[in-house]
């Protein structure tokens, strides 16, 4: 290997470390982890921003070299099929949510253009869905766009943040130092959720985004693990949606009249659920819920 070939090797070495850890590393922590002498890996810093230049140093918090994740641009390419999930991902995406999100159309224009050499008519289709997306007829609500962005920093940091939660019922603004473990869309609401830990009860909450009247960053900043024990698929294999709960779940029974059995059993509704067909052509359908009440909309409709 040539000494150009070694250090272009040594620079993806350190990238991918930094990717790992987001909370920063010294030049001395990557020098071990190497298994490199410091000052080899100090010959690299005139190359970081050439090579790497969403790395920066934070003489903020011990010289520690970190990953601007903000601005970092991970690269992707899609066969066909994928691109076909992509444009299926990018319809939900477009009429599920009711909020102008600039980010989300630059992603899908991005992906557009990406795939407009391969595939021109999906391209033209996840463009499309980029236009509604930022249109000007949706609801604009900077304050959800700025909560979004800094919840999401922090998640890919682990980073811990202070919110201002209105809640529900009482319509009070509570404070909360939050370690958000993941962010959760619900398409019956057109609305976001993030899950997490509250500090002072030690257990996990559900943030609707849209209640989230202020977030802060906490200075000096609190790193947080999220335990490899954590499963948002199993949390929420018994919600109907976002709502879930420590305590059993609930069976639930209905029973469907034949005129639209056929549509009840098309479609798997919950992880769940159990069918029986009677005799006369409805059906008598069970699933196990967390919370009931989050399926009444689907049970009126």
């Amino acid at each position: 290997m040539s000494r150009s070939e070694k250090k272009a090797s040594r620079l993806l070495q350190i990238e991918a470390l930094l990717l790992a850890h987001p909370e920063g590393l010294t030049q001395a922590d990557i020098a071990r982890k190497l298994q490199v002498h410091r000052a080899t890996i100090g010959r690299y810093i005139p190359d970081l921003g050439q090579v790497l230049p969403n790395v920066y140093i934070d003489d903020t918090d011990g010289n520690k070299w970190k990953i601007d994740r903000e601005r970092y641009l991970v690269r992707v390419q899609f066969n066909l099929y994928e691109a076909l999930a992509v444009h299926l991902s990018a319809r939900l995406l477009a009429t599920r949510m009711d909020k102008q999100n600039p980010h989300a159309a630059a992603a899908l224009r991005k992906l557009g253009i990406s795939l407009e050499e391969l595939y021109p008519q999906i391209s033209s289709h996840v463009r499309q869905a980029a236009d509604i997306v930022d249109d000007a007829s949706r609801t604009q609500d900077p304050r959800f766009i700025q909560v979004l962005e800094k919840l999401a920093l922090a998640w890919a940091e682990r980073r811990k943040v202070h919110v201002w939660h209105r809640h529900e019922k009482t319509n009070t603004v509570n404070k909360y130092l939050f370690a958000p473990y993941f962010i959760e869309p619900y398409a019956v609401g057109q609305t976001i959720h993030a899950i997490g830990k509250r500090d002072d009860i030690d257990a996990f909450r559900t943030f609707k985004i849209e209640r989230i009247e202020r977030i802060e960053d906490v200075k000096p900043a609190i790193y947080y693990d999220i335990p490899e024990t954590f499963n948002p698929r199993q949390l929420l294999s018994e919600a109907w949606g976002i709502w879930y709960t420590e305590e059993p779940p609930q069976k639930v029974v209905l029973r469907f009249s034949k005129s639209v059995a056929y549509r009840v059993i098309e479609t798997k509704w919950h992880g769940s659920q159990r069918i029986e067909q009677l005799p006369d052509g409805r059906i008598h359908w069970q699933a196990d819920i967390a919370e009931p009440q989050e399926m009444l909309p689907w049970m009126r409709g």
